[in-house]
C-alpha cells in the first residue's frame, strides 16, 4: 500500500476504537468502577454514588476509554442490582462476579479498586460466564412477594412455638383447658381471652399469661392473613406468566416460583440445560483419582432450587407410576436410594428448563 493509499484510507474510515472490558466493585453509597484493555492493563479507575446520575456518569466515563460490551459486576441481586439493569438497558452484558478468593486477596491485598480491577479480569478471562438476571420483569415481582412471604412464614412459626412454650407454664386450669385443642381452634381461642378482674400477684401472674396468649394468637391470624394473600399472588403470577410449569405432576406454584427465581426474567441467559441443572446444584461433580473412577453431590448452586426439585421428586415417587416404575428399575440395578433421587432432580431440572427456556422473551419488532 503506498503513502497516498494509506492518508486516503484513514481520512475516509471511521476510526475504530478498541473494546474495553469494565469491572464494578459495588457497595450500598458508592461503586468503585475500573477499565481495562484487552491485554488486562489498567485504564482507569473511579468511584461513583449508587444513583441513576451515578450509573449514567460511570458508563460515559468508561466508554471514553473504549467500546463497552462486557461488564462485570459484584452483587447483581443485591447493591449492583440496580446498575445491572441499567447496564443491560444499554445492551451491555452483565456478569455476576463473585468475590475475589482469599489466595489472590492475600497476594495482592483488598481494596475497592483492586476488587473492581479484579471483576473485569474474571470477564477478560472467561472464568466467569454467569451473566446477571435482568430483574426487570414479573419474576422480580414474585422474588419480592416470595421474600414476604417467607419471613411471615418464619415470624408465624417462632409465635406459635412461643404461645405454645407460653401454654406449658400457664394455670393448670387454663392450661387443661386449651391442650385438647387443635392449632386453629386453639388460636381463635386465645384470641378471645381477657384478662381476669382482681389486683393481687397471683391475678398480675394470670393477667400477663392471658394477655400474651391473646397477643401472639393475634399475630398469628394476621401473619397468617398475609401468608394467605401472598400465596395467591404468586399463583395468579404463575398461572399467568409461565402456566406450563403447572402441568406436570408434582409441580405446585410454591416450586414453580421458587425455580422461575431461579432462572430470573431472562431465562435466555441459560444457553444449555446443564448450565440450569449447574444453578440449582443439581449436576454431578467430577470426582476421581486412579482406578477409582466416580462422581459426588454438587454442594453449590441455588439451595431453593434444590429443595423444589427435592420436593417434585419426592411426590412424584408417591403418586407417578412413571416414577415408581423408574425406581424399581434402577433398584434393581444396584443404584441407591441417594442415587436415584440425584437422577431425579436431574431429570426434573431438565424438564423444567424445556418448559421456561422456549417461551423466554422474543426480539423486540
Amino acid at each position: 500500500m503506498t503513502t497516498r493509499q494509506r492518508s486516503t484510507s484513514s481520512s475516509t474510515d471511521p476510526p475504530v476504537r478498541r473494546e474495553v472490558v469494565l469491572g464494578v466493585d459495588t457497595h450500598g453509597e458508592v461503586h468503585v468502577a475500573a477499565v481495562i484493555s484487552p491485554l488486562g492493563k489498567v485504564l482507569g479507575t473511579e468511584s461513583f454514588p449508587a444513583t441513576v446520575a451515578g450509573y449514567r456518569r460511570l458508563l460515559v466515563w468508561a466508554r471514553r476509554r473504549g467500546t463497552v460490551r462486557r461488564a462485570g459486576v459484584e452483587g447483581t441481586g443485591t447493591f449492583g442490582a440496580g446498575l445491572s439493569r441499567y447496564l443491560l438497558t444499554q445492551q451491555i452484558q452483565v456478569f455476576e462476579v463473585n468475590r475475589p478468593d482469599r489466595t489472590a486477596r492475600r497476594l495482592l491485598g483488598k481494596s475497592d479498586p483492586l476488587d473492581a480491577q479484579a471483576a473485569a479480569r474474571a470477564v477478560l478471562s472467561g472464568r466467569t460466564r454467569a451473566q446477571a438476571k435482568s430483574g426487570d420483569g414479573p419474576v422480580q415481582g414474585a422474588r419480592i412477594y416470595k421474600l414476604a412471604k417467607d419471613s411471615a412464614v418464619k415470624a408465624r412459626t417462632q409465635a406459635i412455638n412461643q404461645l405454645k412454650a407460653v401454654l406449658v407454664i400457664a394455670d393448670p386450669a387454663l392450661r387443661e383447658r386449651l391442650s385438647s385443642l387443635g392449632n386453629a381452634e386453639l388460636f381463635r381461642t386465645c384470641a378471645t381471652l381477657s384478662p381476669p378482674d382482681g389486683g393481687g400477684d397471683e391475678d398480675a401472674v394470670v393477667q400477663a399469661t392471658h394477655m400474651t396468649l391473646r397477643m401472639l394468637a393475634e399475630r398469628i391470624e394476621q401473619l397468617t392473613g398475609q401468608i394467605n394473600e401472598l400465596n395467591q399472588r404468586l399463583t395468579r403470577l404463575v398461572e399467568r406468566h409461565a402456566p406450563q410449569l403447572l402441568v406436570p405432576m408434582g409441580i405446585g406454584p410454591d416450586s414453580a416460583v421458587t425455580l422461575l427465581i431461579t432462572m430470573g426474567d431472562n431465562p435466555e441467559r441459560l444457553n444449555t440445560e446443564a448450565s440450569f441443572a449447574a444453578l440449582c446444584g443439581v449436576s454431578p461433580i467430577e470426582y476421581s483419582s486412579g482406578r477409582r473412577i466416580t462422581r459426588r453431590l454438587n454442594h453449590g448452586g441455588d439451595r431453593q432450587a434444590n429443595a423444589a426439585l427435592h420436593r417434585i421428586v419426592f411426590t412424584r415417587l408417591r403418586h407417578d407410576p412413571r416414577t415408581q416404575a423408574y425406581y424399581e428399575r434402577r433398584t434393581q440395578e444396584g443404584k441407591t436410594r441417594r442415587e436415584i433421587i440425584r437422577c431425579l432432580k436431574r431429570y426434573v431440572a431438565r424438564e423444567v428448563f424445556n418448559l421456561v427456556r422456549p417461551v423466554s422473551r422474543a426480539p423486540a419488532l
